[in-house]
C-alpha cells in the first residue's frame, strides 16, 4: 500500500510506557505506541496479549495504572469514552453496539440528534449520514433497519457512527472476524478511502494476510510486553508470526491420508426457513463419514447458518431428515442431538457457546454437569470440576492461567473461543460440527485448533466444518461441499480445490474446465 498520505512528522497518537494492572495480573507492561496522520497501524499479538486492554485505555474505557497518552502532541487523561470522542477518537468494537429495531440513521445519531426548535430534525440527520456514507464509499442505506442488514453492513454503520461524531482516529477491534472474503476486501477499500482523507486507523487483528494487504506499520506485543514496531513492507508473514508468538509457526496442516468409514451424518432433502419466514434451505442433501472432514464453502446468507442450526436443534426445519448414526434428530431439542452424538462449536460464541456470567470451570461442563465425576446424586463435585478446568486451561492454552473461577465474559474473544473448543473436543462425540472455529484466534492458536480438528478426524470422528476462510476449508477438508441458494451445488475432493474455482461456484457459476 502506498504511503504517500503518511506524515511521519505528525504523531496523532502517542502511548508512552503504558502499564495496566488488574490486581496482581499485569495486562500491559510498559507498552509504547506511536501512530501518524493518514496511517493504518496494526496491533498484532496473541489472544490475551493485551491488545484490547491497550486500546480500551486509549478510548477511555479503562484508566492506565501508569504511563501517558498524547493526542496530537497534547497529554490527555482519558477518564471515559466521551473524553476520547472529544479528542477525535472513535472505536468500533468486535461485538457491535447497535439497536436492532432502529434504522441506520437512528443508530448513528442516537444521543446527538439534530433539532429544529424542540423537535428532532431526522431529515437533516439522514442527509448528513448519506453525505458521510458517500464521501467514504460506505454505501449504506440510511433507512435500513439494523436487523435486516448483513454483519458487514452493521460494521460499516459503526464506522459511520464514529465518523459522524467527528473521529479523525479510528480504532477497529478485530474488524474482519465475522466478515466474508468480499466484505473484507470492501473494508480494506474503505480504510484506504479514510486514510486518503487524512484519517488514521489503528487495526487490531490476528490475520497476517490482512496486515500485509492494508497496514503501513505494525506494533507487536507478546504477553503484555512491547516487542517491536515494523514497516509492514519490510517483513513477511512468517516473521510477523514468529515475533507474535515467540516461535516458528507452521502454516501447513499435516493430515495423513485415510479411508472414510460409515456415514455418521446423513441430511436428506432438508428444507427450512429463516427468521423472515423465507425458505433458505431448499432440498439440501449432505453426508459426513467417520474419519472425514467435510467443509462447507459458501458466501454468507446461502443457508449454511440455518443448516447448522437445524442439525444442532437450534432451529426447526419445515421438512426432511437429519440422521446421526441412523437416529433421526430432525426437529429434536439440542439435548437430544448431544445425547445421540452431536458436538458443536457454534458460530456465535457469546450467544450459543458460553454463559458469560458463569465461571470457566462451569462453562467447561455445560452439557455434562449431571454426569460423574462432576456430580453425584445431584450434588456437584467441585474439586473434580476445578481439576478438569485446570487441565483444560493448561492443555488448550487458555489465558490467563489460573482462571478457573473467572467468568467467561472477562476473557478475550479468542480465549472464549478456546474454552468452547476445549469443551466440545473433550465431549468426544461421533460428530463434531465446527463453525468458523478459528474466528478471532491468533496464528499460533489456529495451528493448535487445526491439529485438534484433524486429531478428531484421525480418531474416526466425523467433522462438519463451516468456515468463511477458504484457506481453512481447503487445507482441512477431505471433501468440500459448495453451498449456493440453499443447496449443495458441487462436491469436490479437498486436494483438487482451488480458490478461483471455489469462488466461482460460491457465486453460482460452474467450475472452470
Amino acid at each position: 500500500m502506498s504511503k504517500e498520505f503518511v506524515d511521519l512528522n505528525t504523531p496523532v497518537i502517542e502511548m508512552r510506557d503504558i502499564v495496566k494492572k488488574f490486581g496482581d495480573f499485569v495486562a500491559n507492561d510498559g507498552i509504547n505506541l506511536t501512530v501518524h496522520k493518514g496511517e493504518i497501524h496494526a496491533i498484532l499479538g496473541e489472544n490475551g496479549a493485551g491488545k484490547s486492554t491497550l486500546m480500551n485505555q486509549l478510548y477511555g474505557l479503562l484508566k492506565p495504572t501508569s504511563g501517558q497518552i498524547l493526542v496530537n502532541g497534547k497529554a490527555i487523561e482519558m477518564s471515559n469514552p466521551r473524553d476520547a470522542i472529544n479528542a477525535g477518537i472513535g472505536m468500533v468494537h468486535q461485538h457491535f453496539m447497535l439497536i436492532q429495531p432502529f434504522t441506520v440513521t437512528e443508530n448513528i445519531v442516537l444521543g446527538t440528534e439534530p433539532r429544529k426548535g424542540i423537535t428532532l430534525d431526522m431529515a437533516e440527520a439522514r442527509k448528513n449520514v448519506q453525505e458521510i456514507s458517500e464521501r467514504y464509499g460506505l454505501s449504506i442505506d440510511p433507512d435500513a433497519k439494523i436487523e435486516d442488514i448483513s454483519v458487514g453492513m452493521q460494521q460499516r454503520v459503526e464506522i459511520l457512527k464514529a465518523l459522524y461524531r467527528g473521529a479523525d482516529i479510528l480504532i477497529l477491534d478485530e474488524p474482519t472476524s465475522s466478515l466474508t472474503p468480499q466484505e473484507i476486501e470492501d473494508l480494506i477499500g474503505i480504510m484506504r478511502n479514510l486514510t486518503r482523507d487524512g484519517k488514521s486507523i489503528i487495526l487490531i487483528t490476528h490475520k497476517l494476510k490482512e496486515i500485509k494487504e492494508s497496514a503501513d506499520f505494525c506494533t507487536i506485543i507478546r504477553q503484555g510486553k512491547y516487542i517491536a514496531t515494523v514497516d509492514v513492507e519490510q517483513v513477511d508473514e512468517n516473521e510477523l508470526a514468529s515475533m507474535m508468538v515467540g516461535r516458528n509457526v507452521s502454516f501447513k496442516v499435516n493430515k495423513p491420508d485415510q479411508t472414510p468409514g460409515d456415514v455418521v451424518l446423513d441430511v436428506k432433502d432438508l428444507h427450512c426457513k429463516d427468521y423472515r419466514d423465507v425458505e433458505v434451505v431448499k432440498g439440501l442433501n449432505l453426508q459426513v463419514r467417520r474419519g472425514e472432514i467435510v467443509g462447507i464453502a459458501g458466501i454468507d446468507g446461502n443457508g449454511q447458518t440455518e443448516l447448522v442450526e437445524v442439525i444442532t436443534g437450534l432451529r426447526k426445519g419445515t421438512s426432511g431428515q437429519v440422521l446421526v448414526n441412523g437416529v433421526d434428530v430432525f426437529n429434536k431439542p439440542p439435548r437430544f442431538g448431544f445425547d445421540h452424538g452431536v458436538s458443536s462449536i457454534p458460530a456465535d460464541r457469546q450467544k450459543h457457546g458460553l454463559v458469560l456470567d458463569f465461571t470457566i470451570e462451569d462453562n467447561l461442563i455445560l452439557q455434562n454437569y449431571g454426569e460423574e465425576p462432576y456430580s453425584r446424586h445431584a450434588i456437584f463435585n467441585r474439586p473434580a470440576i476445578f481439576s478438569h478446568a485446570t487441565e483444560s486451561i493448561e492443555h488448550f492454552d487458555i489465558r490467563p492461567r489460573n482462571s478457573e473461577k473467572r467468568t467467561a465474559g472477562t476473557l478475550s474473544g479468542g480465549n472464549q473461543q478456546k474454552v468452547i473448543i476445549a469443551r466440545e473436543v473433550q465431549n468426544d462425540k461421533d460428530l463434531l460440527i465446527a463453525v468458523n472455529p478459528t474466528r478471532g484466534l491468533d496464528v499460533g492458536a489456529i495451528e493448535y485448533v487445526h491439529e485438534y480438528i484433524v486429531e478428531q478426524r484421525n480418531k474416526g470422528k466425523a467433522v462438519l466444518l463451516v468456515s468463511f476462510e477458504l484457506d481453512e476449508i481447503m487445507s482441512l477438508s477431505d471433501k468440500i461441499g459448495v453451498i449456493f441458494d440453499g443447496q449443495i451445488v458441487s462436491s469436490i475432493p479437498g486436494k483438487e480445490a482451488n480458490e478461483n474455482d471455489l469462488g466461482l461456484m460460491m457465486a453460482g457459476g460452474k467450475k472452470n474446465g
